[in-house]
């Protein structure tokens, strides 16, 4: 947590995609202070013609090289989502070698018991977190709570 899902337009090798996790990761990890190992980051690739990303009045350029972050997460202040906006910028340009003008992110927020880590539970509001181990059997609290 986070969830992150990535749309890319297609044509760039494993590698190039690792590095790009990696640096929106590391983004993450900054701006959000997430654990290290909070990583949930999903890649949609599409073929050029199943993107159009224009702007409304803004007149941004775009490249075949653009990436829309979407990130789903509990609620940060506008302070730590602009940290995050800069960050991941900086770490694209800078690790990736794209244009600043080709990094659209979009960011939800929802609350604790909209986050369910498996097992049938809502971690964050259930206390879970800690390093106890369920088992994969399903308990918890009944229909009628």
């Amino acid at each position: 947590m986070p969830l992150l899902r990535i749309d890319v337009i297609e044509g760039r090798s494993e590698a190039e995609l690792n590095e790009l996790l990696d640096a929106i990761h590391c983004a993450m990890l900054a701006a959000f202070k997430v654990p290290e190992r909070d990583r949930y980051q999903i890649v949609h690739e599409h073929s050029a013609s199943d993107m159009r990303i224009e702007d409304t009045g803004l007149d941004i350029p775009r490249t075949d090289r653009i990436v829309i972050v979407h990130v789903t997460t509990r609620p940060h202040t506008q302070l730590e989502k602009q940290n995050f906006y800069e960050l991941l910028c900086r770490e694209l340009v800078e690790r990736c070698g794209m244009k600043a003008s080709d990094i659209v992110v979009s960011i939800t927020q929802n609350a604790d018991e909209d986050w369910s880590f498996g097992y049938g539970r809502a971690q964050f509001i259930t206390g879970e977190l800690s390093s106890q181990k369920p088992t994969d059997n399903v308990s918890g609290p009944s229909s009628s709570e």
